[in-house]
C-alpha cells in the first residue's frame, strides 16, 4: 500500500532487524525516497527511505524494536508539497490535530507518545539526543521522580558499592556503572556463541618469516603507488597465499550442508576490519582473479565504507573463508572464531624481532605468529597443518606464488 514503511529484505539469512532510529519525527514532511528510519542487523545498518512525498504521520515502533522483514513500520501521508514544508511539522499539515498529539519539530516518535500520555508540553524540554532530538527519557525524566526513572529508563546507572570502612576511607568512594547491552551487542554475542556450539572448532598455529615480503615491499612501495594510487600491504600477500593454499586443501574452502559436503571452485574471502559499529567482514569475491593491486584497492574501499556503515548486506555475505589480522591492534598470538558455515578462518598477528636459527646462526628476523581455526568436522589435522605451512612457504618466498610451485 502506497505510503507504508516496510522492512526490506536485507539479505537470505537476516528475519528481523531492530529500529535504530527514527530521522524524522512524526508530523514532519518528508521527500519522495528521503530517509526516514535507520535499522540495524548483526551484520550492517540500513536506511529505509519514504515510500511518497508526504508527512510522516505514523510510526508503529520505537528506537530498539524488533521487527520483522516484511513489516509494516510506519506511514507517510502522501500530500502537497506546501511552501513551508521545509520546517514544518504536522502543526501546519491537514489533519494535524488527528495524526500526531503533540509532536515537536524535534521529539523522536516514542517521546511524543510519551508526552501525550504524561500531559508534558514538548516545546519546554531541551532535547538530549542526536541533534537536539527530544528523545523518550527526556520526557520521563521531566514528568516522572527519580524512582520512576530508574524502573523504566534502560540508561547508564552508577551504583554505589559497599567498601569495608578502611578500605573506602583509603580509596575514597566507589562506583559500578550498570550499562545494558544494546539488542545488536546481544545479536552479535548470540551468533559467536552459536559458533562455538555448530561447529567442532580447532585451532593450530605456525610462524611466518616476513623478511621476504617487507623486503619486498620496500623495494617497489613508491612505483606501487605511482602507479596503483594505494599502498602495497601484508593483506594481499596473505590472500594470494591463503588462495594457493585452499587449491591444495580444498576441504577448508567447503561447507557442510545437511549430510553433504559442498567444494567450492571459488575463493570468496572475507576481511575482518573494523566498522563504525564494531568489527565486520566483507567479502573480495572472486579474489583468486585478483591482481595484488586490485586486492588492495577493494580492501581499502571495503574498510572505508566500513567505517563510515556503507556497506550493504550482500558485501558482508556468502564468503568462503575470512582472514582477521589482530596483529593492527598489538596481539601476539590469538584463536579465531569460525563464521560458520566456513570452515576455516586465518589469524595474522603483530610483526615482532625474534631470535631464530638461519643456517646454523642465530639472527633477529621479523616473524609473525600465525592461526588457523577450522572445523574439525570437515577438515583433519592433517590438512590443517598443510594448509598453514603452505601459507608459511608462500610467505617467506613471495615468488612461489608467481611461479605457482
Amino acid at each position: 500500500m502506497a505510503g507504508e514503511i516496510i522492512v526490506p529484505s536485507v539479505g537470505e539469512s537476516i528475519t528481523e532487524v531492530i529500529i535504530a532510529e527514527w530521522l524524522k519525527p512524526v508530523g514532519s514532511w518528508v521527500e519522495l525516497d528521503e530517509p526516514v528510519v535507520s535499522l540495524d542487523t548483526d551484520k550492517v545498518s540500513v536506511e529505509v527511505p519514504s515510500p511518497v512525498a508526504g508527512y510522516l504521520r505514523e510510526a508503529d515502533k520505537e528506537v530498539d524494536d524488533t521487527a520483522l522483514v516484511g513489516e509494516v513500520i510506519g506511514r507517510v501521508e502522501a500530500a502537497e508539497k506546501p511552501a513551508s514544508a521545509d520546517n514544518a511539522t504536522q502543526v501546519t499539515a491537514p489533519s494535524a490535530a488527528a495524526a500526531a498529539p503533540a509532536a515537536a519539530p524535534i521529539a523522536m516518535p516514542a517521546a511524543a507518545h510519551a508526552a501525550a500520555l504524561k500531559g508534558v508540553d514538548l516545546n519546554a524540554i531541551t532535547g538530549s539526543g542526536k541533534g537536539g532530538r527530544i528523545l523518550k527519557e527526556d520526557v520521563i525524566h521531566v514528568a516522572s521522580p527519580v524512582s520512576e526513572l530508574t524502573a523504566s529508563q534502560p540508561a547508564r546507572v552508577a551504583r554505589p558499592a559497599a567498601p569495608a570502612p578502611a578500605l573506602a576511607a583509603a580509596t575514597g568512594p566507589r562506583h559500578e556503572e550498570v550499562v545494558p547491552m544494546t539488542r545488536l551487542r546481544r545479536r552479535i554475542a548470540d551468533r559467536l556463541v552459536q559458533s562455538q556450539h555448530t561447529t567442532a572448532s580447532l585451532t593450530t598455529f605456525n610462524e611466518v618469516d616476513m623478511s621476504a615480503i617487507m623486503a619486498l615491499r620496500a623495494k617497489h612501495k613508491q612505483a606501487f603507488i605511482d602507479k596503483y594510487g594505494t599502498k602495497l600491504g601484508f593483506m594481499s600477500f596473505f590472500v594470494k597465499a591463503v588462495i594457493d593454499a585452499l587449491k591444495l586443501v580444498p576441504a577448508i574452502n567447503a561447507e557442510i550442508r545437511g549430510d553433504d559436503l559442498v567444494y567450492k571452485n571459488y575463493f570468496d574471502i572475507g576481511i575482518a576490519v573494523g566498522g563504525g559499529k564494531g568489527l565486520v567482514v566483507p567479502v573480495v569475491r572472486s579474489a583468486e582473479r585478483l591482481s595484488f593491486a586490485e586486492i588492495e584497492l577493494t580492501i581499502s574501499d571495503l574498510g572505508r565504507r566500513a567505517r563510515d556503515n556503507k556497506l550493504k548486506v550482500d558485501e558482508l555475505t556468502g564468503g568462503t573463508f575470512s582472514i582477521t589480522n589482530g596483529g593492527i591492534y598489538g596481539s601476539m598470538m590469538s584463536t579465531p572464531i569460525l563464521n560458520p558455515p566456513q570452515a576455516g578462518i586465518l589469524g595474522m598477528h603483530n610483526i615482532i624481532e625474534r631470535p631464530v636459527g638461519v643456517n646454523g646462526q642465530i639472527e633477529l628476523r621479523p616473524m609473525m605468529y600465525i592461526a588457523l581455526t577450522y572445523d574439525h568436522r570437515v577438515v583433519d589435522g592433517k590438512g590443517a597443518v598443510t594448509f598453514l605451512k603452505r601459507i608459511k612457504e608462500c610467505c617467506e618466498a613471495p615468488e612461489r606464488m608467481l611461479l605457482e610451485i
